[in-house]
């Protein structure tokens, strides 16, 4: 579904993404690991075009989008999150999602307008919010939104898109313990129950354990490896560089 050959970013002569080849297969969950300042976030902006590469190339579903402009990527079927949250606050959580399922089909993609009041497109995004369990917030403003609650608008923003391939940038950066597990499950669901694929970046790595098919390790913008968790766990080159211990 998903494959980058080489692909590279320099500033100057410092390789921040050095020559990463990777594999995402249909269904499957690849998770991204590694100390900060590995060019895990970078890897992801050159997938997702907010970042054109120095060198290499990315294709999707067999089809180059290297020079694909972001917006074309999306249309595609490539869908992104964002470390920190990223919803309309002074929306409701229903208008952040009919927005969403709007553009998927065509419409306006300017944030500012209110949403056609069209009826499937009303109904597509009360079915999206009953998917990540937040239909009973849809009145409610989405920057009063807890930070757990926000990252499931996020994600129903993505799914009111209609990807194919969903990248996770740090799904659980900020999010309380408590909301950690509720977080998993929807993930998990989400792929497994509806064979999406996956790659996400994060550093909570019982979470990663949990819902990677395989992990892949950056460190100093290279990959490392890129294995199943019990292989990369064991692996003496992963300890050294990023876990520093045998788990």
């Amino acid at each position: 579904m998903l494959s980058t050959r080489r692909l590279t970013w320099k500033i100057g002569e410092v390789a921040i993404v050095d020559h990463v080849s990777i594999d995402l297969a249909e269904g499957e969950f690849l998770a991204v690991i590694g100390p900060n300042g590995a060019g895990k976030t970078s890897l992801f902006n050159l997938i997702s075009g907010l970042r054109r590469p120095t060198d290499g190339s990315v294709t999707l579903a067999g089809h180059d989008i290297t020079r694909l402009a972001p917006h074309r990527r999306a249309r595609r079927g490539l869908g992104r999150t964002f470390q920190s949250s990223s919803v309309f606050g002074s929306l409701t959580v229903a208008a952040n999602v009919r927005l969403a399922v709007q553009a998927r089909r065509g419409g306006s993609v300017r944030p500012f307008p209110l949403p056609r009041a069209d009826r499937d497109i009303a109904e597509r995004a009360e079915r999206v919010l009953w998917r990540v369990g937040l239909d009973h917030r849809a009145g409610t403003l989405a920057g009063t939104l807890a930070h757990g609650e926000k990252r499931k608008l996020e994600i129903a923003l993505l799914l009111a898109g209609e990807p194919k391939v969903l990248l996770l940038d740090e799904p659980m950066a900020g999010v309380s313990a408590e909301d950690v597990p509720g977080l998993v499950a929807l993930i998990k669901t989400l792929t497994r129950d509806e064979r999406r694929s996956v790659l996400m970046v994060e550093h909570h790595m019982d979470v990663v354990l949990d819902l990677a098919d395989r992990v892949a390790v950056m460190h100093h913008g290279a990959l490392l490896i890129c294995d199943t968790p019990d292989v990369v766990m064991a692996d003496r080159t992963v300890q050294e560089a990023y876990l520093g211990e045998k788990l």
